[in-house]
């Protein structure tokens, strides 16, 4: 049995789940509104304030269906809720970002400025505290599109092993390569 499919997802307060004939499910919350098709063989019920998913068969396409939608409406669930957030910080000397509205602007050490433009749905924000590496701030309620956005910024600038520099997310560790030793006489 799908450990993750067999769980049911707690509705909290505010939030409204609605589960269509044609098994699509709209999740209602204060901070906006997801929808999501859902596969015709996994069955999603309403059990009192709870959404609760069930397969046909035991086969492996239907497990993996069955754990796939769970983490899904779940994942919805939360963002109307409260929201899912991810921050990147900028290592490297003279790396610099600034947003006006949806567009960010990145200065990564290249010849030219990178102008990124964000989704409607998110909410960005570019702040350099004095004295330490730039940090940008994704927000927003889809977490698959968050995380999207925030893999495609991180790929302008990949971070290098040797001395660290790039972009990565806050409080992620690099793994480091030791440089160049002297050649012994």
């Amino acid at each position: 049995m799908s450990r993750i499919g067999k769980k049911p997802i707690n509705i909290p307060a505010g939030v409204t789940v609605d589960v269509a004939t044609d098994n699509v499910v709209t999740v209602k919350g204060p901070k906006g509104t997801l929808s999501q098709d859902v596969n015709p063989d996994i069955t999603v019920k309403l059990e009192d304030n709870q959404v609760v998913l069930a397969r046909p068969t035991e086969s492996k396409r239907h497990k993996s269906l069955h754990g796939l939608y769970r983490a899904l409406i779940n994942n919805m669930v939360v963002g109307v809720s409260e929201g899912y957030k991810k921050e990147l910080e900028l290592v490297g000397v003279g790396y610099k970002a600034t947003n006006q509205g949806q567009v960010l602007e990145l200065s990564l050490g290249y010849s030219h400025n990178i102008y990124f433009a964000l989704p409607q749905d998110i909410a960005v924000k570019a702040e350099t505290p004095k004295g330490k590496n730039p940090v940008v701030t994704l927000e927003g309620i889809d977490k698959e599109l968050i995380g999207q956005v925030a893999a495609k910024i991180k790929s302008l600038r990949k971070v290098e092993p040797y001395k660290g520099k790039g972009i990565r997310f806050v409080g992620e560790q690099v793994r480091r390569k030791a440089g160049k030793t002297a050649a012994k006489k």
